[in-house]
């Protein structure tokens, strides 16, 4: 690809900016030597201003997101591509959420270019466990994980029910939830389906890879490692 076409592709501009960018001689290799739109340069050696470009193509990150950004672009209000930087919105191939977390919700979320890997991980196939913490608005009674344990609840307006999921108490008000699929606000209808309120939730892992103690708000990108341990692959 040429490198006009490749840098575009990043979000740094349009094909017609990227060309000014070489003119102003603002794209060069590692060793500060002016580069031309003809050249032929590996990714890792290009820089615009002194800076190495953004990660190419096969880009995978996971972010914590805070409460209050939606994942969808035609949403109302803060969008989670708002804590990236803005040339992440204008790549191409897109940069898109693996999933959604409500605007309520909190935690991982995971974002990625690859639409084969983005497949992978929302196929029911992969069996990817996804594991919640929720602040309720009433004290639990107890009788609540052997409900979701149980492979019997229904939600209101469905006629297959749940698949088990394993709750584990941690104090009065506050429970791990870890489910097994993932169907549309579920762990907010499960509580409200045995007569509780969820007030705040938060996401702490997806399959192998756990949110860790990045920070609310930051992203990082996935390693080869990071995506063995989401699958629980051997690497």
């Amino acid at each position: 690809m040429k490198l006009v076409k490749h840098i575009a592709n990043l979000g740094y501009g349009s094909r017609k900016q990227v060309q000014w960018l070489f003119r102003e001689g603002r794209v060069t290799d590692a060793d500060g030597e002016v580069l031309y739109a003809d050249d032929k340069v590996e990714h890792d050696a290009i820089r615009i201003d002194g800076e190495p470009l953004d990660p190419p193509p096969g880009l995978t990150l996971m972010l914590h997101k805070p409460a209050g950004y939606t994942c969808s672009t035609r949403d109302q209000g803060r969008l989670v591509y708002d804590l990236l930087p803005p040339r992440f919105r204008e790549r191409s191939p897109l940069l898109s959420t693996v999933g959604r977390l409500d605007r309520d919700t909190s935690g991982l979320l995971l974002m990625t270019d690859d639409g084969a890997l983005l497949h992978r991980i929302v196929s029911p196939k992969s069996k990817l466990d996804k594991v919640y913490e929720a602040r309720l608005a009433q004290d639990l009674r107890g009788d609540e994980a052997a409900t979701f344990a149980s492979g019997a609840l229904l939600l209101e307006s469905e006629d297959k029910p749940l698949l088990p999921a394993e709750l584990d108490v941690l104090g009065p008000r506050h429970a791990r939830l870890t489910l097994h699929e993932g169907r549309y606000h579920q762990v907010r209808r499960m509580f409200a389906a045995v007569g509780n309120h969820v007030d705040a939730l938060h996401r702490s892992r997806i399959g192998g890879l756990a949110l860790g103690d990045l920070a609310e708000g930051q992203w990082r990108q996935l390693s080869a490692a990071d995506l063995h341990a989401l699958f629980g692959d051997a690497p």
